[in-house]
């Protein structure tokens, strides 16, 4: 994997020299883009990043650690570049002799003195007499190098208590600036000192002058009385007189030095009670310096206070000491509660926890607050969700008083799905949609909707930093991400290790407290019967319709996007998947079923208004009713990376089937309503005629009502469109969006369809051939009239002409409504006629010449008037009639026939001139 960044480069560092805790600057590239980036620094090999400053990303500030090397590079360790080089090197100096009195910018380990007289340690530091500053004029550093100096004078050395020191380099030290003036001044000092001394010496032997005189006579005559008298003989006396000498010596010094020698302890005792105090004021002034820290929050400085403390007096056996000690590890406890309770304490960042776990651990409490904070952190979660849905629930049952949220759909700053969510056109019914745009935009959100993408929003923001929390605790970076504590990093590992079966089961309890909220909120019939009281509790007064659902699983979605890229195991984030599937086939029913209660509401729109092809706008309205539905399903049907096929259950096939079957099924009853309700049941509609159409002849008056068989035309007329392209259309979508089962859908559609469509094609042809039918037989037999005995034809009776006349009305009025139609409509006119006229001429017992002729005569002329709507069965009636009449035996009776059919043709040409028009229209279609 490539970084992101190029690797740090130190290319200067000011300065370049000096001793342990000076303060550097450090410059170079690269150096870490924030404070949380820089998670190493190195200097001659010690770690300073306790110390460092981020600045910038070409400088840091830090100080100097006590490092082993005396030379060494800069090495800067950040996040996004790892570890980086340097192109120069930092000098640790020797640190300079700090005597008990002088004072130094870092501490001084006490316990340890070192004694610049002898040049040797000291287990307890005697008061220091010496000088400091033996020429006694004012010291005036100069400003020649150390290593300098060390070469012109090797193995010499500047302090005046030193055994190998160097006036020389002394003087260039400290007086390189002195004028020689001062230098001579410096001498009578020096030369005041040496007199100082030895008149003390002088003073001192004066003092006790005649006690040496005394004792040196009481020797003598020791002396003087061995030799005399022998050795044995005065050996009593003398040693007698030699302790009273002594006694008398001892008396005198005592009476002459005893104030002085009082004055000198108690000064000594002081001094000591005073070194001490200064020595260990650390551990005395500690007990207050944490309480004021822990105030003020440094508790990095705390931690470093106590370590120093535990590490020079956690053994000690001195009982002021242990006092103190005591009293500091009491405020260390103190601090570990508070810490702890900082560490659980909820709302908090992963910072924040992680230096608190770090603050704990370097104070060694016990237990394991890592793995507190995580259950922690877990609980807080789980309550977070269940308080999200009770606020919501409560506000939902409240909703009277409480102002709902409302989703602003143009000014939603948030980038949330919502915000994408298109304003849906309620469906105007006719050739194009409303565009929506009421009430700038603005909708009611349900309170499951509100919910669900608070919990979603919720459990985002939440659970990244939670895993994030966990990892650190794997890899031990909790600790350290420096590999500084690898003892705590291992024993962490450790923990992890045995503890990674109890947070899986936490983060599936995360994972499913959030799909069983959700299901409750949206999916309650899904949830278990003891389930429903604990995530369930909204009031469903109606379901989401599929807009809402269409933005509630485009919100699942992003979360588990969010959530996938956390690189959380698949399986646990399976159930989210399971969750997006149940809703994504929710939403597909819902939205089917809303789809059929729209269609139901089509039949409250038909204006029946027809245009040129005889088409109201009911077919268009339903097409574009399903296309905007499954529109609107598309990015449910889509499949995003990792989801299933919507379709992939038998079940969601079968049920997505029925419900498209119905949808059509719903359409077909309302059309069927529509054309056979009676006309009280209807709006009164008036039935738009193409002008520009020559034949108008029987077409209905502008402002004419609709009877019920113009409703049954135009009815045919939208089943004849319906069944040659809007089915086949809505196949076609359904094929591209993905559906299953489109041949059986198409099938069982068509099938009830072309059901409707011959149902009220006869109850068209009742209404319309029966009266026409029933009117032949009164009109043969009109005056008595008897085919035995009857008069020469003298051409086409009356009857057959009204006949003619209402087929024509059928014909015009079919026409107007369309031209498609009248082939068939007439067909089944004329089948109907030439077959009632067929049984009328087969029930005559017999004919008379004039008689058969007067019969074949308005055969012949109905024949050829309607010849171009004759079928199979039309052709057998007429031919059954004929042959049921006596042939013509003479020519002139043909030729009489001839003539009146000729007749008849020329007087009836107008009335007859729609049937040839409609032959030419026929023969096109």
């Amino acid at each position: 994997m490539s970084r992101a960044r190029q690797p740090p480069l130190v290319t200067g560092i000011s300065p370049n020299e000096g001793i342990s805790w000076t303060k550097v600057t450090i410059r170079g590239e690269n150096l870490g883009t924030g404070p949380t980036d820089l998670i190493g620094l190195t200097i001659c090999g010690h770690n300073c990043l306790l110390t460092a400053e981020w600045m910038s990303a070409s400088k840091i500030v830090c100080r100097v650690g006590q490092a082993k090397n005396d030379k060494g590079d800069i090495i800067v360790t950040t996040k996004s570049g790892g570890k980086g080089t340097s192109t120069v090197s930092f000098k640790l100096l020797k640190p300079e002799k700090i005597g008990i009195l002088d004072q130094s910018a870092v501490w001084v380990d006490e316990m340890n003195y070192y004694d610049m007289r002898t040049d040797k340690n000291k287990g307890i530091p005697p008061l220091s007499l010496r000088p400091a500053n033996p020429l006694g004029i004012e010291i005036d550093k100069g400003r020649f190098p150390q290593k300098d100096l060390e070469a012109l004078f090797p193995g010499m050395s500047a302090d005046f208590t030193s055994e190998n020191f160097s006036a020389a380099w002394y003087l260039i030290e400290n007086h390189s600036t002195t004028s020689f003036d001062q230098l001579k001044m410096a001498v009578v000092n020096l030369k005041k000192q040496a007199n100082k001394k030895n008149e003390g010496s002088l003073a001192y032997v004066k003092g006790g002058l005649s006690t040496f005189f005394e004792a040196q006579d009481a020797l003598s005559a020791i002396h003087q009385k061995l030799e005399a008298d022998g050795t044995e003989k005065v050996e009593g006396s003398m040693t007698q007189k030699l302790e009273n000498v002594l006694n008398r010596a001892s008396n005198t010094a005592d009476t002459l030095f005893q104030e002085v020698l009082g004055r000198k302890d108690k000064a000594d005792s002081t001094r000591n009670a005073l070194n001490v105090l200064q020595r260990f004021k650390f551990l005395f002034n500690l007990p207050l310096n944490i309480e004021r820290n822990i105030q003020k929050g440094d508790y990095d400085v705390v931690i470093n206070d106590y370590e120093k403390a535990k590490s020079l007096f956690g053994k000690t056996e001195v009982q002021v000491f242990k006092k103190y000690y005591a009293e500091v590890e009491t405020r260390i406890e103190a601090l570990r509660k508070l810490l702890l309770d900082k560490l659980l304490e909820t709302p908090s960042t992963l910072h924040d926890q992680k230096r608190y776990i770090r603050y704990l651990s370097d104070l060694h409490a016990p237990g394991d607050p890592a793995w507190q904070c995580i259950g922690a952190q877990h609980q807080w979660i789980l309550q977070l969700m269940h308080n999200c849905k009770e606020s919501y629930v409560k506000e939902q049952k409240g909703n009277s008083l409480l102002h709902s949220p409302m989703l602003d759909l143009d000014s939603d700053v948030r980038p949330s799905p919502i915000g994408h969510l298109s304003q849906t056109a309620s469906l105007k019914r006719g050739s194009s949609f409303q565009s929506g745009r009421d009430d700038a935009w603005r909708y009611k959100a349900p309170q499951q909707v509100v919910f669900v993408e608070k919990l979603t929003k919720l459990v985002v923001s939440q659970l990244p930093n939670f895993w994030k929390l966990w990892i650190s605790y794997v890899n031990g970076s909790l600790f350290s991400e420096t590999a500084e504590k690898s003892g705590q990093m291992e024993r962490s590992k450790k923990n992890a290790r045995q503890r990674q079966n109890d947070f899986k089961k936490m983060i599936q309890e995360v994972m499913h407290s959030l799909i069983k909220l959700i299901r409750g909120a949206l999916l309650p019939f899904s949830l278990r019967e003891g389930e429903s009281r604990q995530y369930g509790g909204w009031e469903m007064k109606s379901e989401l319709s599929g807009q809402w659902l269409t933005h509630v699983i485009q919100t699942v979605r992003l979360s588990s996007e969010s959530l996938t890229a956390l690189e959380i195991p698949n399986d646990m984030l399976q159930i989210i998947q399971d969750l997006i599937l149940d809703l994504r086939v929710r939403c597909i029913i819902v939205t089917l079923q809303h789809t059929a209660e729209d269609i139901k509401r089509l039949a409250e729109k038909e204006d029946w208004v027809v245009d040129n092809e005889g088409l109201t706008s009911l077919p268009s309205q339903f097409e574009q009713c399903i296309i905007h539905s499954l529109q609107s399903l598309k990015t449910v049907l889509d499949c995003k990376p990792g989801e299933a096929s919507v379709f992939q259950q038998q079940k969601t096939q079968e049920d997505v089937c029925q419900l498209s079957i119905g949808i059509t099924q719903v359409f077909i009853d309302c059309m069927e309503q529509l054309s056979t309700k009676p006309d009280g049941d209807i709006d009164t509609a008036h039935l738009a005629v193409d002008v520009s159409s020559p034949d108008l002849f029987g077409s209905i008056h502008e402002d004419s009502s609709l009877s019920s068989e113009q409703r049954l035309l135009i009815a045919l007329s939208n089943c004849r469109y319906l069944e040659r392209h809007t089915f086949l259309n809505i196949a076609e979508h359904f094929e591209k969006h993905g559906f299953q089962g489109v041949e059986k859908i198409t099938q069982v559609s068509m099938e009830s369809l072309k059901e409707l469509d011959q149902r009220l094609f006869e109850m068209y042809i009742e209404s319309k051939a029966d009266p026409i039918v029933g009117s032949l037989e009164p009109g043969i037999y009109a005056g008595y009239f008897d085919w035995k005995d009857c008069l020469v034809p003298a051409g086409v009776r009356n009857y057959l002409k009204e006949a003619l006349v209402n087929i024509i009305a059928v014909h015009a009025e079919v026409f107007t409504i369309s031209k498609d139609l009248v082939p068939r409509v007439m067909s089944r006119i004329v089948e109907a006629v030439s077959e009632e006229l067929s049984r009328l001429m087969q029930c005559v017992s017999s004919f008379s010449k004039n008689g058969a002729l007067q019969a074949r005569l308005e055969i012949c002329a109905l024949r050829d008037t309607v010849a171009i709507y004759l079928t199979p069965e039309s052709n057998s009636s007429f031919k059954q009639a004929l042959e049921a009449l006596p042939q013509l035996s003479s020519g002139t009776d043909k030729k009489l026939l001839e003539e009146l059919l000729n007749k008849f043709k020329s007087s009836m040409h107008l009335q007859l001139t729609c049937f040839q028009a409609s032959s030419s229209a026929m023969m096109k279609t």
